[in-house]
């Protein structure tokens, strides 16, 4: 019997998935395997909320290997002793994984590349698994990679889209290949109390009511923080849970300004994965150097913990803050919104905001959260790099009935009208009815001030 294993990283699903399409073509038995690395772990991925999903997401994929006869093996230490382990007890001749991006990954394909070969056995890294077109493939002359999205966007456009693969039909796990218990997320604590499920099923029947019933007004509505028509699909993009390749050729198939707003938004998640391909260190480090003008000292710790704990006096950034807490995740508009806030009116380093994300956000991903952290802060790719939203202005633009405010913030869920976007602008009794904070710092004030220190930075 010929035998594959199939190393599964941030790929957990069975559809359209090319390693493992690839091992059962070359194999008899197929070893698809999860390693827990406590390496991963260090490396800043054990937050709650992204370890509950995961156990969700191995759950599932589990049980659609065993639907096709076979099952999920579990290892727990190093990725590459424990894969090494595989190929010599089942006499594997081959080992098909996902590319990654990071630097982490990156170290951890060559290290394992270099064990295998020791042991005579092949290392396949496929592309495009976890993103729709694969960092590199897409150059501008004389660039190891695009640092401006429209023309990233008008090239990737024009790449021809491969059709996602069905799941396979069956495929047979060698005997005698032991494996931990599959992660239950009853067993995770500090878990946000909204957390979605994960999982390749809940993903796709996402994906698909999404497009049923979203998507044609999703152009439009794309930003309004109330309505949340957004597809809150970044999650399971994020796991592999959904295939980015699929979620674009169905959003194709479907048509129309909804679906092309869609796709754009996909593409934006592939800009950045190339960004961070080429420039493996902007994950920790300025993309481009500004200098560092950021507020340090008691004052900015005190400014940065209210605005953590959704206490900033500016209700649409706390609404956003506090959707973080309960649910692991947050509307792009709103991360838009308190990005700017923590770092132009606040003048905190973009790294402390990008910290705390990744600490809640299920969906947190080294390439796109730093990255548009960096993006929102100026020291990333945007062209306008000293842009300022106004917190007031974004929310009566993107809330302006005060909706999702009041879902947020309920103690100005009896404020309508321009008194929830300003409730610092009330008076007397009117005031004093709800307890919430003034704000940490006057709209103009803080303007001077990020204006002034980026002046001489």
């Amino acid at each position: 019997m010929t035998v594959s294993v199939v190393l599964y990283t941030s790929d957990l699903r069975v559809h359209d998935h090319p390693p493992l399409r690839a091992a059962l073509e070359g194999a008899q038995e197929v070893v698809p395997v999860f390693v827990r690395d406590p390496a991963v772990d260090r490396a800043g991925f054990a937050a709650p909320n992204r370890l509950a999903f995961l156990a969700d997401c191995l759950a599932d994929l589990d049980r659609g290997l065993e639907d096709r006869g076979g099952r999920l093996v579990v290892r727990e230490g190093d990725t590459v002793s424990e894969v090494q382990g595989l190929v010599r007890q089942t006499e594997a001749d081959e080992v098909h994984m996902a590319a990654g991006v990071t630097a982490f990954a990156r170290a951890r394909e060559k290290r394992l590349r270099r064990v295998l070969e020791d042991d005579g056995c092949r290392l396949y890294v496929h592309d495009g698994v976890v993103t729709v077109v694969p960092p590199g493939d897409v150059l501008p002359h004389g660039s190891d990679h695009y640092a401006v999205f429209t023309p990233y966007y008008r090239r990737w456009t024009a790449e021809p889209l491969r059709t996602p693969l069905p799941a396979p039909r069956a495929l047979r796990v060698p005997s005698g290949v032991r494996s931990e218990r599959v992660p239950r997320r009853s067993t995770v604590t500090d878990v946000s109390p909204a957390l979605a499920v994960g999982g390749e099923r809940e993903g796709r029947q996402r994906l698909g009511r999404w497009l049923a019933e979203h998507i044609d007004t999703y152009e439009e509505r794309h930003d309004d923080l109330a309505g949340d028509v957004t597809s809150r699909l970044s999650p399971y993009l994020h796991f592999g849970a959904v295939s980015a390749t699929e979620a674009v050729y169905r959003a194709g198939r479907r048509g129309g300004a909804g679906a092309d707003a869609f796709v754009r938004q996909v593409c934006w998640r592939d800009f950045h994965h190339q960004v961070l391909a080429a420039r493996p260190e902007a994950a920790v480090a300025d993309y481009r150097p500004r200098q560092d003008f950021w507020r340090r000292g008691a004052d900015a710790e005190a400014d940065l913990a209210a605005w953590r704990e959704g206490r900033t006096g500016y209700p649409v950034v706390d609404a956003a803050m506090r959707q973080l807490a309960h649910e692991g995740w947050m509307h792009n508009r709103g991360r838009l919104i308190t990005a700017s806030f923590l770092t132009k009116t606040l003048c905190i380093d973009w790294r402390e905001g990008a910290r705390h994300f990744l600490d809640l956000l299920v969906d947190g991903d080294v390439a796109n959260n730093q990255l548009n952290w960096q993006w929102v802060a100026g020291t990333g790719t945007d062209t306008r790099p000293y842009r300022v939203l106004n917190p007031v202005v974004q929310g009566k633009r993107y809330d302006p009935d005060g909706s999702y405010i009041r879902r947020w913030v309920p103690e100005l869920a009896g404020l309508d009208g321009p008194a929830v976007h300003e409730p610092w602008r009330l008076t007397g009794l009117d005031r004093a009815s709800f307890d919430y904070p003034d704000p940490l710092v006057g709209l103009s004030d803080a303007l001077a001030r990020f204006r002034q220190a980026s002046r001489t930075a």
